[in-house]
């Protein structure tokens, strides 16, 4: 942050200076600096002004409205308000049940904040890398008379280029596409969100991604989930059959 942004820090000798300032002018009204009253005065400012304090736990009121300006009004750093973030923002999200780190909890609230929605390929690519997956689009193109053409079509699919743009199938497929998953997702056991009896860590169908994709399609399409790729990239030949964690089992 820059110095010209930070909230201009006060110390509790500025405030007894205003304070006694404020105070009527007079015989009974000393401003002798050994005087009850100027001492009085001054002892009770520290309260307001900004307390030396390595260890951060005693703050002055000038301090702690400096960290709520600074600090807990900016959503990539707040720490003490984040819960009434989320909270304001609909957080933590429904469709990713693991507990985040203070990390991705920042970044999963300046996306939502920062979200516009869209309906292109690239938008979804984008989505699922922001919670850790890395995946491909495949849109499927009903053979249609005056649009499609019959020969090697291949340069005009974006998403295969080795088979044709266009198939034979009912109309019906336009409204489908598939995501590929390129990466499982693994649960690892974390302290103080697992508890005993469970897996150190598992691995499974990225349940989280699915909830995400299919909340902001486009609601006349239908999503198909490929885990192809990643299943044939599992090594069965080892003593640990990893296996059964995939198909979930114990």
């Amino acid at each position: 942050m820059l110095d010209r942004d930070r909230h201009i820090r006060r110390s509790g000798d500025d405030y007894a200076q205003q304070f006694l300032t404020l105070l009527p002018q007079g015989q009974a009204w000393p401003r002798d600096q050994d005087s009850t009253l100027v001492r009085t005065c001054d002892g009770l400012a520290q309260y307001w002004g900004q307390l030396d304090d390595p260890t951060g736990i005693n703050r002055g009121v000038d301090a702690r409205a400096a960290d709520l300006l600074e600090i807990e009004s900016d959503p990539g750093q707040t720490l003490e308000l984040l819960t009434d973030w989320e909270r304001n923002w609909g957080l933590p999200d429904k469709c990713v049940a693991e507990p985040l780190t203070i990390g991705e909890r920042h970044v999963a609230l300046v996306n939502k904040m920062r979200m516009m929605g869209a309906q292109s390929r690239q938008f979804f690519i984008d989505l699922a890398a922001s919670i850790g997956y890395t995946i491909t689009i495949t849109e499927y193109s009903p053979f249609m008379t005056g649009i499609s053409r019959c020969g090697d079509t291949t340069a005009f699919n974006p998403d295969e280029p080795t088979k044709n743009r266009w198939m034979l199938g009912p109309p019906e497929n336009r409204f489908y596409w598939t995501v590929h998953v390129q990466t499982l997702k693994f649960v690892y056991f974390r302290t103080g969100g697992s508890q005993c009896g469970d897996r150190l860590m598992s691995i499974g169908l990225a349940t989280d991604l699915e909830c995400l994709l299919r909340r902001y399609k486009p609601a006349h399409t239908e999503i198909i989930f490929d885990y192809a790729l990643p299943l044939s990239n599992v090594d069965y030949s080892k003593p640990f059959n990893t296996g059964y964690y995939i198909m979930g089992l114990p």
